[in-house]
């Protein structure tokens, strides 16, 4: 009878939890990943997130549930909406889904984190996929729910472009010769990459609490009023 009552208590609780997810992605829902969310609808979401939250306090980060891609859904950062703005305003710049990748399935206090935003010029490059911004860090573990991220490297990769470009350095009327072919190929592996550290200069870093983690939900907040994060999980990236 006790583990009947356990199990039918577990059964009640994961609905729930589930409900209030489901309630945490409805008031994000219209707010454009946080870009257009109004006064009243970033508090409808904080008491949303406090309220998932709860269900997941003072338990230590499982690194194998964190392990993998999460894309993001919903953030509060002023250094995330700088961009969505910048999309909003600028004809010529897009941004895409942004993802979070972790790279900690064998580790025990730690592991890499890249965060991957895609992002375009429209006519040059592929819509909203055209090029990958890649910013690693490595990051470890410092309490039970926070991990403290060391930002190593930002790299531009992945450029897809456009046909339209494409037809210009290469017209499809013309045999294309082995330099236009050399162009496109060049345009297509570039990879240009900055460290964001210099030898005996510490490099950039940030505490980030990991305040809610599932198999399919992740919920950060960056220590010092960062802003909030709503990731839900995602398929592996190439």
């Amino acid at each position: 009878l006790h583990l009947a009552l356990h199990t039918a208590l577990n059964i009640i609780i994961i609905v729930v939890v589930e409900n209030k997810k489901h309630d945490l992605l409805r008031a994000i829902q219209e707010t454009k990943r946080g870009l257009v969310a109004t006064a009243d609808q970033r508090s409808s979401i904080e008491e949303a997130l406090v309220s998932v939250e709860g269900y997941n306090m003072g338990l230590p980060i499982d690194l194998i549930k964190l392990d993998g891609t999460w894309r993001l859904q919903y953030t509060s950062a002023p250094d995330v909406l700088i961009l969505f703005e910048a999309a909003a305003r600028l004809p010529f710049f897009q941004v895409g889904q942004i993802f979070q990748k972790f790279e900690c399935r064998d580790q025990s206090n730690g592991g890499v984190i890249r965060n991957v935003v895609r992002w375009s010029i429209p006519t040059l490059l592929e819509e909203q996929e055209g090029a990958t911004l890649l910013v690693s860090a490595k990051f470890d573990i410092v309490s039970a729910r926070n991990i403290y991220l060391q930002f190593e490297e930002i790299t531009i990769q992945n450029i897809n472009v456009s046909e339209e470009l494409q037809a210009l350095i290469a017209p499809a009327i013309l045999p294309r010769s082995f330099l236009s072919l050399q162009i496109l190929q060049f345009i297509r592996t570039f990879r240009a990459q900055i460290p964001v550290s210099n030898p005996g200069r510490q490099s950039v870093g940030g505490l980030y609490y990991l305040s809610y983690l599932d198999d399919n939900m992740l919920l950060g907040r960056a220590v010092g009023g960062g802003g909030v994060f709503v990731f839900t999980r995602a398929q592996p990236l190439e």
